[in-house]
Order: C-alpha cells, then structure tokens, then sequence
C-alpha cells in the first residue's frame, strides 16, 4: 500500500492539468477564503448551494474520476450521516413542561356552568366599587384555538423518530458546513502546488510589511512544512514495510509485547525525521543561506489572465448574491 497516493485528502494532482490548475494561485485563495466565509450566518438554501456549487466546479475541471472518487465520495457519505443524526436527534434541551391548567380544577368544576347576572344598579360610568363584567350565558371558559393555517413545528413523527422544523434547519447547517469547509480546501490543494500556495499566501500578506511582520518567514516556513509532509509519509510507508515484511505474530505477543514493538517504531519514526530535518538544515548552510530576505527564490511568477479576471468577476457577482439572498431572516 501506498501512502503518498492511498490518501484522499491533500494530494496535488500533477496530471492532467485543468483550467482550476492554470487560474492564479491567488484568485484561488479568495475563491477558497469565500467557501470558508460565505456559510457563516447563511440560510439553508445558500449552503446547499454552495455544496452544489463545489460539485459543479468539480465535474466542470474535468477532474479524473478516480481523484474525485476518493476525495468527495466518503465526505458526502460523512455529511449524510451528519445530517440524518442531526435530524433524528433532539433540537434542544427537554423543558419541564407544566400543567396549563390548575391544580385544583376539580374545585372549579363544581362550580355551576352559568353565574346569574348581576343586579341592574343605578348608573356608574366609572364602575366605581363593582365587580368586573361576568361571563356570558353559554361562554366556555376554556376555548379551544384552532391553527388557522397549516404550519406545523413537527415535520416527521413515526414512533420514536421525530423531525421538527429545528431539527432539520440544524442538520442542514452542519452537514453542509463539514462539507464545504473540507473540501473545498482538498480541492484547492487538489489544484495547487505547494510553492503556488505559499506565494500567494506571502502576497496576499505583504501590507503586514509595514507593520514589520515577518511575512517572508512565515512563507518559507510554510514552504519547508509542506514539502516535510511527503518524507513524513514515505518514512511512516517504509516502517509499516519493514513491520510488515517481518510477519510477526501478534497474537503470541500480546499487548504488552506488541505495545513495545509499535513503541520502538516510533522511536525510530522521531529519530528519522530528526534525521531529514537535519539534513534540509545542513543542506540549506551549504549553500550560503543566512535569511529569507537576503536570499529570496521566487517559486512563482503572478500575472493574471483573461480566465483570472472572469473569476474574480464571478467571485465578486458570488458575494453580491450572498449578500442580497443568503442572509439569514
């Protein structure tokens, strides 16, 4: 089994390159910092949406299926799940509901249905020292109150099973959420290269220079991490090997024992990644490198193409609907 490719989230698709591939790796960032930002205090309808709207941005890419397969398909599975749960489940903490009518009901009850009417007294238009107006003859003291349209809170109910109204608003707001916040970001690193990523995130960040905030630092600092993560992957690849090529029988070994033996491999997993730590360390002093700013390598060269504009056109027409739709009433 192959680590560096078995894994759904987080791979960079080198081939086939698709127009996501060739936008500018910062019109893809505010694309991607919209999909994290436009769900919050969105209505239900502009989430479910914005999870169609990833799906039609997937299948518009000409993404291979055997990529997309992998990436979306558990997720959907995972927000579906989400949803039902969510649903199904209570919307809120149980009130303790109290009794609408009196405890002593009975009491009333043996009361006669019908008062007699008040004695003509001579005329008082300020109904000084009189009691209030009685009840008509034929009043109920107890109306009942009729919905007058067809609303109704409970939108499913089969034995112990229950959707109201809440519930369903609920799951609808995390699932679509688990959704959007993950894939879109797999399907920007889908999409970018790792150095097109930190390139843009360090251009995006250049008014923090006058504030004297180390923005070239931080970008190749980010750099490092994320070309760290494939040798990460390789050396977790190549113990699990050596483990499994051993053919140890962990039965007779035991918990204990077994225990041990995934102890000492992550011991050597922490000393082999010290190991390629050092060696990017030494590898970087080797060749005269004393500080970012003195020694700047430009991955990438921004300019922004005819598709670019007519994304940042169709972003700006996105945030313009969410503002006069997706709010919430």
């Amino acid at each position: 089994m192959d680590l560096l490719r078995s894994l759904p989230i987080g791979l960079y698709l080198e081939q086939p390159v698709t127009w996501l591939h060739r936008l500018d790796p910062r019109v893809k960032l505010a694309w991607l910092m919209t999909f994290l930002l436009a769900p919050l205090l969105a209505n239900p309808p502009w989430r479910i949406f914005l999870v169609v709207l990833l799906v039609g941005i997937t299948l518009a890419a000409m993404i291979p299926l055997r990529v997309w397969r992998q990436q979306m398909v558990w997720l959907l599975l995972l927000s579906v799940m989400v949803f039902v749960l969510t649903a199904l489940l209570p919307d809120g903490l149980k009130a303790r509901i109290q009794p609408r009518l009196p405890a002593d009901e009975l009491a009333f009850q043996e009361q006669p249905a019908q008062l007699p009417t008040p004695p003509q007294t001579s005329w008082n238009p300020f109904r000084i020292g009189q009691p209030s107006t009685p009840p008509l003859p034929g009043e109920q003291r107890n109306p009942a109150f009729r919905q007058p349209t067809d609303y109704s809170y409970v939108l499913f109910q089969q034995g112990p099973l229950t959707v109201t109204r809440r519930s369903l608003d609920l799951a609808i707001r995390f699932s679509t959420l688990l959704f959007t916040l993950i894939y879109s970001a797999t399907l920007y690193l889908l999409t970018t290269a790792p150095e097109e990523i930190t390139a843009a995130i360090e251009n995006w960040m250049e008014p923090l220079r006058r504030f004297k905030f180390p923005v070239t630092e931080i970008a190749l600092t980010l750099t490092l991490s994320l070309r760290f993560i494939p040798l990460v992957l390789e050396e977790v690849q190549n113990l699990v090997r050596s483990v499994s090529t051993r053919a140890i029988n962990w039965r007779k070994l035991g918990l204990r024992r077994s225990a041990e033996v995934w102890l000492m491999v992550a011991e050597r997993l922490l000393e082999n990644l010290l190991l390629r730590a050092e060696q990017i360390s030494s590898a970087m002093t080797v060749r005269g490198f004393t500080s970012p700013n003195q020694h700047r390598v430009e991955w990438y060269q921004f300019r922004l193409r005819p598709g670019d504009w007519l994304a940042l056109v169709s972003l700006a027409g996105l945030w313009v609907a969410r503002l006069v739709w997706g709010g919430q009433t």
